[in-house]
């Protein structure tokens, strides 16, 4: 290489020539090397770059460019035109590739989408995206609309059953009275003759069945007369596990979990306390081999947003029960089904499916809620959503006591259409010393008032035909006669002296079936009042 002639004798060695050429060559690699640079890191930092091994082509060649350029200054004053040669044939090389992989890959870039076609693209992607999100909206309301519908058709079914269970309990409940009524008088005259007072024993406890079973029956109807009071929720849950430990057994472990700021409940302290009990039997039954039974109490707000989804609940604070156990539980299938009557899933004779349906009609008709919360294997819950008291709720409730069979010689008006319970009423007010009229509807009942002198108290029952129940009956008794005592008697009470599910204040109420001391004690009371 020293024989050749180096390019600074081709530029007659002219400073101005040289630099020119010098500086121009080395700011042009500084920037090829710059480019390959570049392109380098974007490729390596975008990993998602389409066509990346072309960029790494075109950095890698831009590099050599570079060099190409330097060597170009190095033989300015050192004929290195070997190495010049074989770097620009390498280039060339290179070169020639990059061109045939550019002409390839055209018709690939050619239908690569524009800018605008992207912005088309992502505008429709955005739309589909809406459109879906909408969709999603949309099932998710026809989903919440058909649980709703589904909640509304299980309260219809609900109220159904209960309309017809409290209309067969009414007439079972007339029969059971002139049954239970007409056996105290059998067993009197047979007392003397011990097979039949045997007989006469097992009719009576038979039909002491009959009358639980109506109770239940109405319980779950709705139709039964509560006495509500403001109770301690806590007091009274104390009270009814001290009588579980006794009843359950000691394989079942019963532990309260009570809120020390539990408010008291407006709720008729009996009948929560029947609810409770059979709650506690059902879980009994449902950990034959023992368990963990769980009493808890605690302040509930129930607002809109759960009576959205629960339409029969009034939104306000409630006192929550709840009754929980480890046993089988209950699978999702039967959930919506338990608390109908005579549903169970108990071995035949080991239940008649009363007992969930009593506290269900109980808990609805003092305008509480009732949810139930199963897995199997794993336990029950059985929460209930009770109304809390007013500040200034009374708390007193009036007692009346039993002073046995008393008689007496004033005149009693009977109103009932049923005429075997009339008979019966008739049969037993006379055995107490008492005259009697009768009428089978109100109409008859006002006739009798007009016409005899004397009528001390009217004793009538509550549903009847004619378009005059005995609460309206009373009303117009009372206007021709203000001093007449008033005693009510029925099977069921719907809402004629009962409203919301409460017994009016000051109004007597003689519940069929009833037992001939428990009628002499309230027309005794009757006509104290």
């Amino acid at each position: 290489m020293s024989m050749l002639t180096p390019h600074g004798e081709c530029l007659l060695w002219t400073p101005e020539l040289i630099w020119v050429n010098t500086v121009s060559d080395i700011l042009t690699s500084f920037a090829f090397f710059t480019i390959a640079f570049v392109l380098a890191f974007i490729v390596y930092r975008r990993r998602d770059f389409q066509f990346s091994y072309i960029f790494w082509a075109f950095a890698l060649w831009v590099s050599f460019c570079g060099m190409t350029r330097l060597i170009e200054v190095l033989t300015i004053w050192v004929p290195a035109y070997s190495l010049e040669a074989a770097t620009k044939g390498f280039l060339a090389f290179m070169s020639v590739g990059i061109a045939a992989a550019l002409l390839l890959m055209l018709p690939r870039v050619l239908t690569m989408p524009s800018r605008a076609e992207l912005r088309n693209a992502y505008a429709q992607l955005e739309e589909e995206t809406r459109q879906r999100r909408s969709a999603e909206a949309m099932v998710r309301r026809f989903q919440e609309i058909e649980a709703t519908e589904a909640q509304v058709r299980q309260a219809q079914k609900m109220e159904a059953i209960g309309q017809l269970t409290g209309g067969v309990a009414h007439d079972f409940n007339n029969i059971l009275t002139v049954i239970t009524g007409t056996i105290e008088i059998l067993a009197e005259a047979v007392k003397d003759s011990p097979q039949l007072v045997q007989i006469t024993s097992l009719i009576n406890s038979a039909a002491a069945r009959g009358a639980d079973l109506t109770k239940h029956l109405l319980a779950f109807a709705r139709r039964q007369p509560l006495q509500p009071r403001s109770v301690d929720i806590n007091g009274m849950v104390v009270d009814t596990a001290r009588l579980l430990r006794r009843t359950l057994g000691e394989q079942i472990e019963i532990e309260s979990m009570l809120a020390h700021d539990s408010a008291p409940a407006m709720i008729d302290p009996s009948q929560l306390s029947t609810a409770i009990l059979n709650l506690a039997l059902n879980a009994r039954d449902a950990m034959p081999n023992g368990g963990k039974l769980t009493l808890e109490t605690k302040n509930v707000l129930l607002d809109a947003a759960y009576a959205r989804m629960n339409p029969e609940v009034i939104p306000g604070n409630y006192v929550m029960i709840a009754v929980s156990d480890t046993g089988e539980g209950i699978p999702a299938n039967l959930l919506d089904k338990v608390f109908e009557p005579f549903f169970t899933t108990k071995d035949v004779g080991k239940g008649v499916g009363l007992g969930l349906s009593m506290v269900y009609g109980f808990v609805k008709q003092s305008n509480g809620h009732i949810k139930i919360y199963s897995e199997p294997g794993h336990g029950t819950s059985v929460k209930l959503y009770l109304p809390q008291a007013n500040a200034d709720a009374d708390a007193a409730l009036s007692t009346i006591s039993a002073e046995g069979m008393e008689r007496g010689d004033e005149t009693i008006l009977i109103v009932e259409d049923d005429s075997l319970v009339r008979e019966y009423v008739i049969a037993q007010i006379k055995r107490l010393g008492y005259t009697t009229l009768a009428a089978s509807k109100a109409d008859e009942a006002l006739a009798l008032i007009d016409r005899h002198p004397r009528i001390d108290l009217l004793f009538t029952d509550i549903i009847m035909p004619g378009g005059m129940n005995g609460r309206q009956l009373a009303i117009e008794a009372l206007k021709r006669r203000p001093n007449l005592k008033v005693l009510y008697t029925s099977g069921y009470t719907e809402n004629a002296i009962v409203h919301h599910g409460r017994l009016d204040a000051g109004v007597l109420l003689l519940t069929k079936p009833y037992q001939s001391a428990d009628l002499a004690r309230m027309i005794r009371t009757a006509l104290n009042a």
